[in-house]
């Protein structure tokens, strides 16, 4: 089996809750999905659809509340704390949505990227800081770095480290046109040299370069579009549909009639006429 086609991470039903003052929120609620090593994949979805929940679980920087969640070969809830940090060195590198929290304000531009190398007994990839644009801030620290400075660091630093599974909340908010292009070509390298890269965006310039789009909405996988083709509507483990809002519109008493016929599977609003 080539690094093409080897699930990198599965999610099997996962569910995340955090408490609010009403009680909880669930931010997932069983989203089911692959993600590929030398793939790119976007993960789309509304401000509060559970975006950045699914990236902070895939990047290990906290747990489901529920559900089971494979990385690398691992079965992340059975590993202790310790367990986690040692599969997050390993092979996870994580883009925060705040560039900062990904980077050592007491290092240098260079010195992040010599330490990411030293780390995972890398050599230094010296057309690195070029292929940024970050060449002429070599010598500069973290805070003397606009935000998209920062943000481009941050993806560099992942890239760099020759991670299994790079995740990047947002990693083009903050960028220009030339720079965002620069970080979409850089995260597609990794993915062409057999990395699983995962990205959440609401950038049209990100989800145009992926290999896939999942779409959340409140907290559920809802579409799946791969390339440039049709959207697929996920169906999961227990066989519950997903429908998108244009086709939940026709539902208004959110209840169907399923009908098979001749090999196909039809939905209508119930008492619908037969025709």
């Amino acid at each position: 089996m080539t690094a093409e086609t080897t699930v990198a991470a599965r999610c099997d039903r996962l569910v995340k809750m955090y408490p609010a003052p009403t009680g909880e929120t669930q931010a997932l609620r069983g989203v089911e999905a692959e993600f590929h090593h030398g793939t790119m994949s976007a993960v789309t979805g509304p401000s509060g659809s559970g975006k950045s929940s699914l990236l902070s679980i895939l990047a290990l920087q906290e747990r489901p509340s529920a559900g089971a969640l494979e990385v690398l070969g691992r079965e992340v809830t059975a590993l202790s704390a310790r367990g986690m940090a040692a599969l997050r060195r390993e092979g996870i590198a994580w883009v925060a949505q705040r560039s900062s929290d990904s980077l050592l304000p007491s290092l240098t531009v260079e010195e992040q990227l010599e330490q990411v190398a030293r780390l995972r007994g890398r050599e230094v990839d010296a057309g690195a800081l070029p292929r940024l644009m970050l060449d002429h801030r070599r010598h500069a620290h973290v805070y003397e770095l606009s935000g998209g400075e920062q943000q481009r660091l941050a993806v560099l630093t992942a890239t760099c480290s020759g991670a299994s599974v790079i995740v990047a909340d947002e990693p083009t908010a903050e960028l220009d046109d030339e720079s965002a292009a620069a970080v979409i070509a850089e995260l597609r390298a990794s993915a062409r040299a057999g990395s699983c890269v995962v990205v959440s965006t609401h950038d049209d310039r990100v989800t145009s370069a992926v290999d896939r789009t999942l779409a959340l909405r409140h907290g559920v996988l809802s579409t799946e579009a791969h390339g440039t083709g049709r959207a697929l509507v996920p169906i999961d483990s227990a066989g519950r549909l997903q429908l998108p809002p244009d086709a939940l519109a026709l539902f208004p008493e959110l209840r169907a009639e399923l009908v098979t016929e001749d090999g196909e599977v039809r939905l209508r609003p119930p008492g619908e006429a037969t025709p």
